[in-house]
């Protein structure tokens, strides 16, 4: 006979109760202070970047250019200004980086040019345009999530300050999505099609007519004589070859391409400031 059948009604009952007896979950505690974990996020992400690639980044000639471009930039528009502006320009740099190390390219560390930015240099070239299409957009895409980290501390702690070094991240990289050949997106574009150099190089003289400075000229230089040398052998083979992309990755980087431009205009509208501070 079964145990079971020996049971008063009321151990029957007190069985019946454990049998549906489930197992409370555990107690989760709210982490303490979320508004200083938010706030420390990005520059928690920038120690990451910093601890993967200090070796590579903390070289002399880095570390001397970024102190004399900092200086300069101080000394123009005060520290938040100095600082804040070196810091989107090494993020965007970054960019570039990851993504030549990605690609297995040997890539220099970022050098900083006082009130012309920041650049790196390949040792060798990208395969083909997709992969140098690639390269290029790295950077306006992590230089972008710099500059939307810094507003989002300017809106937590209510900085126009921040808010202005945030517009002014948006501006930059929405600036390198130019279809110039120096700049990202002539590179990015070359994937696309090449005939977008030629409206993006009259669009820049355009603007050097309508607002003329030294920078400006020496892009539209540069702009005019890499445009011709490689209108010059466009029928080369290697070249032809160069440029030839798959139509499905044209619509990937075109909806990249378009897709960040639009974005940065709408983070440029979202911080933009009145100039009284």
């Amino acid at each position: 006979m079964s145990r079971v059948s020996e049971l008063t009604p009321e151990e029957r009952a007190r069985l019946a109760e454990l049998a549906y007896y489930e197992t409370p979950e555990p107690v989760r505690h709210e982490p303490r202070f979320p508004f200083l974990r938010k706030l420390a996020a990005p520059f928690i992400a920038l120690g990451a970047l910093l601890a993967k690639f200090g070796p590579f980044l903390l070289k002399f000639k880095v570390l001397f250019s970024m102190f004399v471009s900092a200086a300069f930039y101080v000394w123009y528009g005060g520290w938040w200004f100095g600082i804040g502006l070196v810091f989107l320009l090494f993020v965007h740099e970054m960019g570039h980086v990851i993504e030549a190390k990605r690609q297995g390219l040997p890539v220099s560390a970022p050098l900083f040019i006082p009130f012309l930015g920041a650049m790196i240099s390949l040792r060798q070239m990208p395969h083909d345009a997709w992969n140098e299409a690639k390269l290029a957009i790295g950077g306006p895409i992590l230089g972008s999530l710099g500059a939307l980290a810094i507003w989002g501390v300017g809106e937590a702690i209510d900085s126009n300050h921040l808010k202005a070094l945030a517009f002014l991240g948006f501006f930059i990289n929405l600036f390198n999505l130019l279809p110039v050949i120096p700049l990202d997106g002539g590179r990015i574009t070359a994937a696309l099609h090449p005939a977008l150099w030629f409206a993006g190089f009259i669009a820049l003289v355009a603007l050097v007519i309508y607002r003329p400075n030294p920078i400006l000229i020496l892009i539209l230089l540069l702009a005019g004589s890499e445009l011709w040398r490689r209108w010059q052998l466009r029928h080369h083979p290697e070249m032809q070859e160069y440029y030839r992309v798959a139509p499905h990755r044209r619509v990937i980087m075109g909806a990249l391409y378009f897709g960040l431009a639009a974005a940065l205009v709408f983070g440029m509208h979202a911080t933009h400031v009145p100039r009284s501070f």
